[in-house]
C-alpha cells in the first residue's frame, strides 16, 4: 500500500506533457509489438493458418479482375484496400508466377496496414496467352510487360492509392519493374528487388548463347508458326521438393504447387528463343542505365542461387545511386517463399525499409 501511494503522489506531481508522452510512449510500443506479432507467418502453424485465416480473408477481402491491354490480350489482377491504409504496395512477380502465389506474402502486408496491388503479366498466371501454346513462356519484347504494368498503374494502382505507392519485385518482375522506373522515374518512392533477374545463371558463355537464340529464332520463323523452346526446356514439371532449386520450405513449397494443381490454367514451361532474346536484351539495358533510377532501392540477394547471376546484381546495385544490399547465406530464390531461418530476416529487412523515411 505505501508504494502504491507514493506512486500516485509523483505521478500527480509529474507535469501534465510529461504524463502525455510517457502514454504515448506506451501505446506506441504496445502498438508496434502487436504489428510485429502479426506481421511473420511461421511454418508451424502456417498449414492451418492459410486454410483457416488467409485463404478466407483472400475470398473475402480481395478484389479480383481483368483489364484489356493495348492488343487486346486480358490481364489478371488482384488488389485488397486497407481501411486505415499507411500505404501502397504493387507487387511485380517473377516468371510462371502467378498473383494466387503471393497469397501469405500479401496477408503479411495487409496486417502491417498496405492496400497491395497485383497483376499477372502477360502470357502466365491467370492472364491470357499471346498464342495457341499456352505453355511455352514468350514474349515479343519485355517493353511490352512494361507497357501492360504502366496500364495496370493508371487504371488500377492510381485511382485507388491514396500514397505514392512502393514496388516491390521479384525475380523477372524485377527486370519489369527497372525497365519501368527507366521510363517512370516518378510513378514509385521506392523499390525492392527481390533476387532480381539482372543477369541469367547459364552453362553457356555469352557469345555462344546469343548465336544458338539469334540461330533458332531465324530457323524457327522459317519451320513453325509454334515458339521453339530454349534448348533443354520443357513443358511444366512439377519438381518434387527434394530436387526443386527455389525453396529450402517444404510446406511453402507444398502451398505453391497445392494452388497450381487447383488452377492448372496457371501453370507454365520453361522459355522460347524469343524470350530470352528479349530477355537479354532489357536485362543489358537495365545495367546500362541503372545510374538513371534515382529513388531508394533494396536488394535482397539469395546466398545459395541457382536461376538467376549474383554477380550482375552486384553490378548493377553499385550503379544504383542508393541501394541497400542485404546477402541471405543459404537461402534459395524465392526469398518470400523460403524457410523461417532465411525469410524471416528478410522480411525484417524489408519491413524497415518500407517504414523508412
Amino acid at each position: 500500500m505505501l508504494l502504491i501511494e507514493t506512486s500516485k503522489r509523483l505521478i500527480a506531481t509529474l507535469p501534465a506533457a510529461c504524463l502525455t508522452l510517457i502514454m504515448l510512449y506506451c501505446a506506441t510500443t504496445n502498438a508496434s509489438e502487436h504489428a510485429m506479432t502479426q506481421f511473420y507467418s511461421n511454418e508451424a502453424d502456417l498449414e492451418s493458418h492459410y486454410v483457416d485465416t488467409i485463404q478466407p480473408w483472400w475470398q473475402s477481402d480481395v478484389v479480383q479482375g481483368q483489364l484489356s491491354a493495348s492488343d487486346g490480350l486480358k490481364l489478371h489482377y488482384a488488389y485488397v484496400l486497407h481501411p486505415q491504409s499507411i500505404g501502397d504496395i504493387v507487387i511485380s512477380s517473377g516468371r510462371i508466377e502467378s498473383l494466387i502465389k503471393y497469397k501469405e506474402f500479401m496477408y503479411e502486408l495487409y496486417q502491417q496496414e498496405y492496400s497491395v496491388y497485383i497483376i499477372d503479366h502477360r502470357g502466365q498466371g491467370l492472364s491470357e496467352r499471346m498464342n495457341d501454346f499456352p505453355q511455352r513462356g514468350f514474349v515479343e519484347d519485355f517493353d511490352d510487360y512494361v507497357n501492360d504494368f504502366e496500364q495496370f498503374y493508371t487504371e488500377v494502382v492510381k485511382v485507388n492509392s491514396r500514397h505514392q505507392p512502393i514496388l516491390i519485385c521479384h525475380s523477372m518482375g524485377s527486370a519489369i519493374g527497372a525497365l519501368y522506373l527507366l521510363k517512370n522515374p516518378h510513378h514509385f518512392a521506392k523499390v525492392v528487388f527481390s533476387s532480381p533477374m539482372f543477369g541469367i545463371k547459364a552453362p553457356l558463355p555469352q557469345w555462344l548463347a546469343d548465336v544458338l537464340i539469334s540461330t533458332g529464332i531465324r530457323i524457327n520463323s522459317v519451320l513453325s508458326v509454334k515458339p521453339w523452346y530454349f534448348i533443354g526446356q520443357t513443358d511444366y514439371l512439377p519438381v518434387p521438393f527434394a530436387l526443386n532449386t527455389i525453396s529450402n520450405s517444404k510446406i511453402r513449397y507444398q502451398l505453391f504447387r497445392q494452388e497450381y494443381d487447383a488452377q492448372p490454367k496457371v501453370k507454365l514451361g520453361g522459355v522460347t528463343f524469343k524470350w530470352l532474346r528479349a530477355a537479354i536484351a532489357g536485362m543489358n539495358r537495365i545495367e546500362e542505365h541503372a545510374r538513371d533510377i534515382q529513388i531508394p532501392v533494396l536488394m535482397l540477394q539469395a546466398g545459395n542461387e541457382l536461376v538467376v547471376d549474383n554477380e550482375a546484381q552486384d553490378r548493377v546495385c553499385d550503379k544504383f545511386p542508393h541501394c541497400i544490399k542485404h546477402r541471405i547465406e543459404n537461402a534459395k530464390h524465392e526469398l518470400f517463399m523460403e524457410s523461417d531461418e532465411f525469410r524471416q530476416p528478410v522480411m525484417s529487412y524489408l519491413q524497415a525499409f518500407l517504414q523508412a523515411d
